[in-house]
């Protein structure tokens, strides 16, 4: 099975890509849930070039990726689960799920941490949200975040196959919780029980502080709602709300290449108030 995981991974990654981002594509052209402000010709041509370029460093740091990983730490017996027999349903299950949960904490602590936050402001400098955006993180972000990932797994030894699921439903699940996707709100509602949906997850983009410091889950809800970082609606609704980040919004910082690589490193370290969850304009608490 693992023989088989690391020889198809790749394939499957790419296949499962490109099927969901195409169906999002034309969701967002037959019922757009906001109308964007940036050209969007310009904006996907950077978006997606940066997500070749992550795409290629992580092949050439890490050849198998997360995958890879686990059947290195199962051919060396290390891990929860390669130590304590259980059956595979329950190993490949609760690794997907304390994957994600490790996802969600991965997240918080990129807005809570200044140095992190630099990285991560490479995200929500977008001035747009749509499809492209849940692939846009800066190519430090991304070797770290596999790092964090990597660590993980050692520790957990899950299966190679729970590993990729994980990453696929990871990578499908951004694509779609960024989508500009209109939903009737009833589905909205009754999915966001469970996921992380569109409206949810656009909330966070929001240029209001305390909206981008809420709603942090990738794909499972209940994190969010576990530990208080829960939010219903942005205070402007969808349509009116500002994405992005209120000191970058230059289109050669946030919509170019060069631009979007360079954006951690401009300007001083300063704390990011992820507490300050009643901020509002002019309250400098």
């Amino acid at each position: 099975m693992n023989a088989f995981m690391l020889q198809h991974e790749l394939v499957i990654r790419l296949a499962c890509f490109f099927g969901v981002f195409g169906a999002m594509a034309l969701w967002e052209l037959a019922a757009p849930r906001r109308r964007l402000t940036a050209s969007k010709p310009l904006r996907w041509a950077n978006n997606l070039a940066l997500v070749v370029l992550n795409s290629v460093l992580l092949r050439a740091l890490f050849q198998a990726a997360a995958v890879g990983v686990a059947a290195f730490a199962t051919e060396q017996g290390w891990g929860l689960f390669n130590y304590f027999a259980v059956p595979l349903w329950m190993a490949m299950l609760v690794s997907v799920v304390l994957l994600d949960f490790v996802i969600y904490l991965q997240h918080v602590m990129f807005h809570a941490v200044p140095l992190l936050w630099r990285l991560h402001r490479v995200h929500h400098a977008d001035l747009d949200i749509d499809v492209t955006t849940g692939a846009r993180f800066h190519p430090i972000e991304i070797v770290l975040s596999m790092l964090i990932k990597a660590a993980v797994i050692l520790v957990l030894g899950p299966p190679a196959v729970a590993v990729l699921i994980f990453e696929v439903l990871l990578n499908a699940t951004s694509m779609f919780n960024h989508g500009n996707v209109r939903m009737p709100p009833a589905l909205d509602r009754m999915l966001r029980l469970l996921l992380v949906t569109p409206d949810m997850h656009r909330l966070h983009h929001s240029i209001e502080e305390d909206e981008t410091n809420s709603n942090f889950a990738f794909n499972l809800s209940v994190w969010d709602r576990l530990f208080g970082t829960y939010r219903d609606q942005p205070r402007a609704g969808h349509e009116g709300m500002t994405i992005g980040i209120s000191t970058f919004r230059e289109a050669n910082r946030c919509v170019w290449l060069p631009g979007i690589l360079m954006l951690p490193f401009i300007g001083k370290v300063t704390d990011y108030a992820i507490n300050r969850r009643h901020w509002r304009n002019g309250d400098t608490s």
